[in-house]
C-alpha cells in the first residue's frame, strides 16, 4: 500500500495548487525574498522563478510541491489585504519573455497598471514631436504566447508620469488594488537611454498609431510620416540596445512596420515582383523623397525588407534606424515560421527576446550572425591618451580589422578576381580548391542490417556553433610556406596528400588501435566521404584529424596565418547561452538524465510556439553566419572575374568558414569511429549533422552504449547543449529499402527524409 501512497501523493504534488502570478510576486516581495534566494532553494535558474512570476511558464514536480509550500507559508505571513510590498530594488528582475536589455515598462500583472517617464528631447530636434506616452497592455489573449488574437482595442491613454486611471476606465483599463498607485522603477543598472527595449512594433488602430514595445509596453505614436517616425523612434522613443562590447557601438533603434503601419505612412503593403527582385522599392517613390527632403540617407541597398535609414554620424554620436518589413518577407519563414502573422504584441514578444539574448536583428538571421561576430569584436578602439590628452582609433587586438584581406587563391570560390587568369570553363581539381563542406554520405544497408526492424536518427545540437567553439582561426592575411612541417596549432590551409590513411586500423586513444570496416566508414576528409586519391587543400583540423588516427603527413605548401585567435568564442558563448536558456523556457533543461531528456524533447515546440520559433532563429543565426563568411554575388550585374560587394568586407573569410565546417565534420566523424569502435555498428547515412543507424527499437537507446547512465567517452551523448545529440527521427528498414527502390535511387540519403518520412525529391547519391 506504501507505493499506492506515494503515487498519490506524487500525484496531488504534480497539481499542488498555486496562487496567480501576481500575487506569487506580492508574497514574495513582502518577505524581502530575492529571485536568487528563492532560485537557489528550489535549485533552479533565477530566470526560471521570473517565469513563474509573470504567468510564462509553471513549475513541474518536484519543484512545484516545494514552491507551493513556500507560497502558502507567505500567504499566512502576508495576507491578501495586507499592504503592498515595495518594488525589488537590490536585485534588478530577469527581464520578461520578449523583454530586451533594459527594464520592462509595464509588467502585465493582475495588481499594476505603471508608466514611464519620457525622454527629454534634444535642445535642437529637427522635428519638433510629442513625447512617447506608455500604455499598459492587460494580460490577455493577444499578449498569451503563440497566439495570433486579433488586435484589442485601443487602451486607455496613461501619459508618462500621470498617476493610474480610475477603475473601470476604458476598456483595456484594470481595476487597481487598494493603496496609492505606483510606477515601474527601471531595473538597477539599466540603461535609460534604452529603457523601453531594443525594438517597437508599429501598428495602426482605427486611427492610432501604436508602438508595441518589449514587456508589453505600448507607446502613442504622434508621427504623421515616415520621416517623423525616424526622428521619434532616435529623439523620444528610447529605443536601443546597449553595445555588447566595451569598444563597440550601442544598437541601433529597430522599428517593424506592420501592414496597417505600412499602409498610414504610404508604403506598399507587399512588393511587386519587380521590386522582390530587386530587393527594394523604387528611389522615385514618394516616401524615398520624403526621407531625403528631411535629410535622411539609405544604404546602397535602398528601402526593402530591412532598411536602414540615417543620416552622418556626428562624432561619436549616431543617427540611424533600422526598419524591418515582415510583409516584404524580412522574417524568412523557413526561420521565423509564421512570425510575419503574428499579433503586433506578440511580435515585439518575440523579436525583442531575440534581441536580448542574441541582438537587435540587423537583416536576416544569417546576417545577424555576421554582424553578431563584430558587435562582439569590434575592429577598432580608442587608444591610450597621448601627451595632450588626445584618444585616436587604432586596432583591436583580437578582432578582423578595419580592412580586409586577400584570401589564398586554394580559398577562393569560382569567379574570385585572383582566379581571373584561369581558363573560363576550367574544372578545378582537389589539388586546387580548398573544399571544406558538409557531410553528405550514404551507403546501402548490409544484410544484418535489413534484418533490424527500424533506422533511428540522431542530430548534433548547434553542430556548427560546437565546431567553432574554442577554434584558432586566422585573423590576418595568409603567408605561402613551401615544405612546411604541419603544426596543428597554426590554422590555414594545407596541401597534403591523405590517401594513405586507413580507416580499417586508427588510433582512437594513446597507443591504442582499433580494427574497423572501411567500407562500412565514409571518409573523413572529403564531404562525400569518398577516400582521397591524390593530394588536396584542407585546413587544420582536417590534417590534425588524420594526426590523430595515427598517420604521418607531409604538406607539399600551405598557406598559413601567424596572426590568429579564438576570434570565434564569444559568439559562439552568447549563441549558445541564447539556445539553452530558451530551450530551457520550453522545459528543456541541460544535465537531464537520458530518457527524460528524451521525454522533455518529445512535443517541446508546441508547448510555447513563439519560444520554437526563436530556436530555430538562433540555430540558422549560427549556420547563416558561418555561410556569409563565404558569401557569393547575388543579383548585382555580376561577371566572373570581377569583385562583388561582399569582398568588402573585413567578415570576409573563406578560411574561416571553412576551418568552421572542417572541424564540424571531424567532430562528427570521431563520433561515428569511437561508435564503431566500441560497439561493431556503423552509420547507414550522414547528412551534415545527422547520423541514421540500423537497429532494433525506435529510440537512441536503442543503439547508444549507456551503462549505468553514462555515455561512452568520446561518443554520442543524449542532451541539449551544443556538441550533444538529439532524436532526429524514426522510420522502419523497410521504408527506407522501399523509398530507394522505389525512386530507383540506391545512394538516396536517407539522414535527409528520417524525420517525418517524406521524400519530396529524389537524391541520386552523387
Amino acid at each position: 500500500m506504501s507505493e499506492l501512497f506515494d503515487a498519490v501523493d506524487a500525484l496531488v504534488a504534480s497539481r499542488s495548487a498555486l496562487p496567480p502570478p501576481a500575487e506569487r510576486k506580492r508574497l514574495r516581495q513582502g518577505h524581502g525574498l530575492t529571485l536568487d534566494e528563492v532560485a537557489a532553494a528550489l535549485r533552479v535558474r533565477r530566470a526560471t522563478v521570473s517565469g513563474w512570476e509573470a504567468g510564462r511558464t509553471e513549475p513541474r514536480p518536484p519543484e512545484r510541491d516545494a514552491y507551493a509550500r513556500m507560497l502558502k507559508q507567505l500567504s499566512e505571513l502576508y495576507p491578501a489585504d495586507g499592504p503592498v510590498p515595495a518594488e525589488d530594488t537590490a536585485v534588478p528582475e530577469e527581464p520578461a519573455v520578449g523583454a530586451g536589455p533594459g527594464p520592462s515598462a509595464v509588467e502585465p500583472t493582475q495588481d499594476t497598471v505603471a508608466s514611464r517617464a519620457p525622454a527629454a528631447p534634444p535642445a535642437a530636434a529637427p522635428l519638433a514631436v510629442e513625447p512617447a506616452r506608455a500604455r499598459a497592455v492587460p494580460a490577455g489573449p493577444a499578449a498569451e504566447p503563440g497566439s495570433t488574437t486579433p488586435h484589442p482595442p485601443a487602451p486607455a491613454r496613461v501619459s508618462a508620469g500621470a498617476p493610474r486611471p480610475p477603475a473601470g476606465v476604458g476598456p483595456m483599463s484594470r481595476r487597481p488594488p487598494a493603496g496609492p498607485a505606483r510606477t515601474a522603477a527601471p531595473a538597477v543598472g539599466a540603461d535609460p537611454r534604452f529603457e523601453n527595449g531594443p525594438l517597437a512594433v508599429v501598428d495602426a488602430v482605427e486611427g492610432q498609431v501604436l508602438a508595441y514595445c518589449v514587456g508589453g509596453l505600448v507607446l502613442d505614436v504622434p508621427a504623421k510620416s515616415l520621416p517623423a517616425l525616424v526622428e521619434w523612434a532616435l529623439r523620444e522613443a528610447r529605443l536601443g540596445q546597449p553595445k555588447l562590447s566595451g569598444s563597440g557601438k550601442d544598437a541601433d533603434p529597430l522599428l517593424v512596420l506592420t501592414e496597417a503601419a505600412l499602409e498610414r505612412y504610404g508604403l506598399p503593403v507587399a512588393l511587386t515582383e519587380q521590386e522582390r527582385l530587386a530587393g527594394r522599392i523604387p528611389e522615385g517613390h514618394k516616401v524615398i523623397k520624403q526621407l531625403t527632403r528631411a535629410n535622411w540617407q539609405l544604404t546602397k541597398r535602398g528601402f526593402g525588407p530591412w532598411g536602414r535609414v540615417y543620416r552622418p554620424a556626428q562624432g561619436s554620436e549616431r543617427s540611424c534606424v533600422q526598419v524591418c518589413i515582415p510583409s516584404w518577407d524580412a522574417l524568412d519563414t523557413r526561420h521565423w515560421a509564421d512570425a510575419a502573422q503574428l499579433a503586433p504584441a506578440d511580435l515585439a514578444r518575440l523579436m525583442g527576446l531575440y534581441a536580448s539574448r542574441v541582438m537587435t536583428p540587423r537583416g536576416s538571421t544569417a546576417v545577424t550572425g555576421l554582424e553578431l561576430m563584430t558587435a562582439l569584436h569590434p575592429p577598432t578602439r580608442a587608444s591610450r591618451p597621448d601627451a595632450a590628452g588626445k584618444r585616436y582609433s587604432e586596432h583591436n587586438p583580437g578582432s578582423l580589422g578595419r580592412d580586409p584581406v586577400d584570401c589564398a587563391p586554394c580559398e577562393a570560390p569560382d569567379g574570385h578576381p585572383l582566379l581571373a587568369g584561369l581558363p573560363r570553363f576550367h574544372q578545378r581539381t582537389p589539388a586546387e580548391v580548398l573544399m571544406e563542406e558538409a557531410y553528405d554520405w550514404a551507403r546501402p544497408l548490409t544484410d544484418t542490417e535489413c534484418l533490424h526492424s527500424h533506422l533511428v536518427g540522431i542530430d548534433v545540437n548547434m553542430a556548427f556553433a560546437a565546431g567553432a567553439n574554442g577554434l584558432t582561426v586566422g585573423l590576418g592575411a595568409p603567408e605561402h610556406v613551401r615544405q612546411p612541417v604541419f603544426d596543428a596549432k597554426l590554422p590555414g590551409s594545407w596541401l597534403v596528400d591523405l590517401s594513405h590513411v586507413d580507416l580499417s586500423r586508427v588510433q582512437v586513444a594513446k597507443d591504442t588501435w582499433a580494427q574497423l570496416d572501411a567500407s562500412l566508414l565514409p571518409s573523413p576528409f572529403t564531404p562525400g566521404g569518398e577516400r582521397p586519391t591524390g593530394p588536396a587543400w584542407y585546413a587544420t583540423p582536417t590534417v590534425a584529424y588524420a594526426v590523430e588516427l595515427g598517420y604521418d603527413v607531409h604538406p607539399v605548401e600551405a598557406y598559413v596565418r601567424r596572426d590568429n585567435g579564438r576570434y570565434l568564442d564569444a559568439w559562439y558563448q552568447r549563441l549558445r547561452d541564447a539556445y539553452l536558456a530558451t530551450m530551457a523556457d520550453l522545459g528543456v533543461h541541460a544535465d537531464l538524465p537520458p530518457q527524460e531528456f528524451l521525454a522533455a524533447m518529445d512535443g517541446y515546440r508546441h508547448r510555447d510556439p513563439q519560444l520554437a520559433t526563436l530556436v530555430s532563429a538562433i540555430k540558422a543565426t549560427v549556420k547563416g553566419g558561418i555561410g556569409k563568411l563565404r558569401e557569393r554575388p547575388r543579383g548585382e550585374g555580376w561577371k566572373p572575374g570581377q569583385p562583388w560587394r561582399a569582398l568588402a568586407r573585413p567578415t570576409w573569410r573563406p578560411d574561416i568558414r571553412a576551418a568552421v565546417i572542417s572541424r564540424t565534420r571531424i567532430n562528427m566523424h570521431r563520433k561515428i569511429v569511437k561508435h564503431a569502435a566500441f560497439t561493431g555498428q556503423y552509420p547507414v547515412a550522414v547528412l551534415s549533422d545527422c547520423a541514421v543507424y540500423a537497429c532494433d527499437g525506435p529510440s537512441p537507446l536503442d543503439f547508444l552504449p549507456y551503462r549505468d547512465g553514462k555515455p561512452l567517452p568520446g561518443g554520442f551523448k543524449l542532451g541539449i547543449n551544443p556538441g550533444l545529440v538529439k532524436h532526429e527521427g524514426t522510420q522502419s528498414v523497410l521504408w527506407g529499402e522501399g523509398v530507394r527502390e522505389q525512386f530507383d535511387a540506391p545512394g538516396l540519403n536517407l539522414a535527409r527524409y528520417i524525420k517525418d518520412g517524406t521524400v519530396t525529391h529524389t537524391d541520386n547519391g552523387e
